[in-house]
């Protein structure tokens, strides 16, 4: 009888070596931060402290007080940057420029290259309602955002020097950790501002229109010690509008308020109207 012959056994396939895939460490968000109230004011110290873990920051800040300023740029005179060491492990430039001055050169000659966000403030005061127009803080913001760098601007609604940032450094790092994760346009820029409450007490944030609010301004006359008249600005702060999603709302309610912001001011519908209308 015929012995059965065994079967040849099957020939296991190599295995497939395993492939690493190589770790691509991803580089850190370069941030520029700047400000209207100088560079060695406390509420840009504060926005270095908030966000110096969610990227490389770069600090361009102007050397001296320019509140109010809009967004004025210097003209028919030098513009002089001075490198301090003002914070520690943070490169910090002094400019003898405006808020948008110091975006402009951060930009071309600091940098030599857009950064991945711009960031201005803290602001010592509100900047929301009509404020904005006159904001150097906002003016940063809108600067870069023209340079198509997506920006914020943080107010905190406390003047004194010695405000407790500590809300709004809080806020400040939840809204630029949102930026940092989103898809933004490169023209995006953020007016917000935090209410000088206790941190438990902020209830959280909301996305704002801005308001129609501004000042009602008397120029009080007087004289100086040589008995020449000069006027001083004073104004009272009225609220015109009494929606629930505007800016002003949201403070009074303690919310931060976060308002998106352009630089086009066409108004669309009124150009519609006059292009059918003025024949």
């Amino acid at each position: 009888m015929a012995k059965k012959s065994n079967p040849t056994p099957k020939k296991k396939a190599p295995e497939k070596a395993k492939t690493r895939k190589a770790s691509v460490k991803k580089e850190k968000p370069v941030i520029l931060i700047t400000n209207d109230d100088g560079v060695t004011a406390p509420g840009i110290m504060n926005l270095v402290e908030a966000v110096k873990d969610l990227g490389k920051i770069i600090v361009v800040a102007p050397d001296k007080p320019q509140s109010g300023m809009g967004h004025a740029i210097t003209i028919g005179q030098p513009l002089r940057l001075h490198k301090i060491h003002s914070m520690e492990n943070v490169e910090t430039w002094s400019c003898t420029g405006t808020p948008v001055d110091c975006v402009k050169l951060a930009v071309d000659k600091v940098l030599q290259h857009k950064p991945d966000l711009c960031l201005s403030g803290i602001n010592h005061g509100a900047n929301h309602s009509i404020n904005v127009i006159y904001s150097g803080t906002m003016s940063a913001a809108v600067e870069a955002a023209i340079e198509n760098i997506p920006s914020a601007g943080f107010s905190l609604l406390d003047y004194r020097i010695d405000a407790d940032f500590t809300g709004a450094k809080k806020y400040v790092k939840v809204i630029v950790e949102k930026m940092l994760s989103t898809p933004l346009d490169k023209h995006t820029v953020l007016n917000v501002n935090i209410p000088s409450v206790a941190p438990e007490l902020i209830r959280g944030f909301k996305i704002c229109k801005q308001a129609y609010a501004k000042y009602e301004e008397d120029f009080i006359e007087r004289n100086d010690p040589h008995g020449r008249h000069y006027y001083w600005l004073t104004g009272e702060f009225v609220n015109f509008d009494k929606g629930k999603d505007t800016d002003v709302w949201a403070l009074a309610n303690n919310y931060v308020s976060v308002v998106p912001v352009q630089f086009d001011l066409t108004n669309y519908v009124l150009k519609a109207k006059l292009e059918k209308t003025w024949q």
